[in-house]
This record gives C-alpha cells, structure tokens and sequence, in this order.
C-alpha cells in the first residue's frame, strides 16, 4: 500500500465547524505571518517562509491557497504559478527559474506547482529523460535542505481527490463561462494516465519525503476539509520551524 492509499478522502465538515476552525486557523497564520515578518515580537525578523503546493488536477490547490492568504496584507507574501518552463528556461538547469522568487529572511512566497513537475509531468509525459528525472530527486533534496539551512521554512503539501471527483470538478469548470479557462486539454489526457501518475507520485513521495521539508498529505475529496486542514498544517509547521530557528 502506498501513501496515496493511506489519505481517508471520506473526512468531511460541515458548515459551522468550518466556518470556525477557518476563521481560528486564519487568525492563528496572520499572527504567525506578522511574527515572521518583524511586525510583532519587537520587531526580530524570523525565518523565511515557502510553501510548495501539489496536487493532482482540480484537487483544490487554489481554494487551498485563497483562504490561506486571504487575512494577510497583500505586501507580506507572493504567489507564483508555475506551468511549462518556456524557450529560455529551458536553456537552464530546471531549478534555476525558482530560485530567484525563494523567499529571504521574513518574507513569504506560495508556489502552486513548483520543480516536483521534474519528477511528475515531465517524467510521465517524457519531455525529461530518464536519466534527468531519476537525477532530480536528489537535486531536489539537496536544494530544499540548503534551503532549510539558510533559514527557510519550506513546508510542501499533496492535494489528494478520486477519480470520480475529479471528474465532477472538470466538468464543473467546462460547464461555466468563468472557471472553463482552467480546463485545457491537456487535464483531460491526463486522466488517462492516472496509474502512471499515481506509480510517479509514490516515487516521489519515497524519494523527497525528508527531515528539513516532509510531505504533508491532505485529503481534498471535500474543500471545506481540504482548506481547514491545509492551514491547520500550515500552522503547525511554521510553529515548528519559528522553534528550531530559536535554537
């Protein structure tokens, strides 16, 4: 049985307790942002924080990502979406376009997809060599735990759905003249090829799961759930890494 396995994608909300466990979590990470920043605690700047959002297509990567911001000023973090390196990009090494936007000492950078496409998409769809890609894990390593080392909060998470739900949100999506934009082509193709999604997801998991920068899974089958979660974790994990800065 593999990690994806192990997500109880049953887990449910309901209203009430959402609304209050979102509102408790987004006031709890605003605390933490301001901290971060120099904005509270006499002004000390802490660590820099990073946080990589994965997921299969339509698990919830944005909905996740909006709440999350959603209290904060918009001057106190960036959100970079990261799609198919283009001409130039190409022409460097696939971690270089992500460098330049990691956050430094009391900043804050979301990246929703990031160079885990190295070992997904680009893997699965051949467009990196085998060789590249079975070479990135421990690239990918490397640079998060050099990232740690210099004082960067990296907290990485795994939006999971079924199959059948990911069906209902695509068709959602084409159904309405607003979101049928975030429907392309390529999602559907990719549907197809859910097992060697999955089989490169699991890799992934095994490879790049470390001390410095750890999976957190989360179950997405419901967004109210999904969204909670995500920021609860979220909390936990910059609460545990404001501590090991102090020691």
């Amino acid at each position: 049985m593999g990690r994806l396995d192990e997500i109880d994608l049953t887990l449910r909300l309901g209203r009430d307790e959402y609304e209050q466990r979102l509102a408790a979590a987004q006031e709890r990470f605003l605390k933490l942002r301001l901290e971060l920043g120099g904005e509270t605690n006499d002004g000390d700047i802490g660590p820099g924080l990073l946080v990589v959002v994965e997921g299969v297509d339509a698990g919830g990567k944005g909905g996740a990502i909006r709440r999350t911001v959603e209290r904060l000023d918009p001057r106190h973090f960036s959100v970079y979406s990261y799609g198919k390196p283009d001409a130039r990009e190409k022409r460097h090494h696939f971690l270089w376009r992500f460098w330049q936007k990691i956050p430094g000492q009391g900043g804050m950078c979301v990246f929703d997809r990031s160079w885990y496409g190295r070992v997904l998409v680009e893997r699965v769809e051949e467009f990196a060599t085998r060789e590249e890609w079975m070479r990135a894990y421990d690239e990918i390593v490397q640079f998060e735990r050099s990232l740690a080392m210099e004082g960067v909060i990296v907290v990485k998470f795994w939006l999971q759905i079924s199959q059948d739900e990911q069906l209902k949100r695509f068709e959602s999506r084409r159904d309405d003249p607003l979101r049928s934009w975030k429907l392309v082509d390529e999602d559907w193709r990719n549907r197809n090829k859910w097992p060697q999604y999955n089989a490169a997801i699991e890799d992934m998991f095994a490879m790049t799961d470390h001390d410095a920068a750890p999976w957190n899974l989360v179950a997405g089958e419901q967004k109210k759930w999904a969204r909670v979660n995500f920021l609860e974790t979220l909390n936990e994990r910059v609460v545990e890494g404001i501590e090991r800065a102090k020691s």
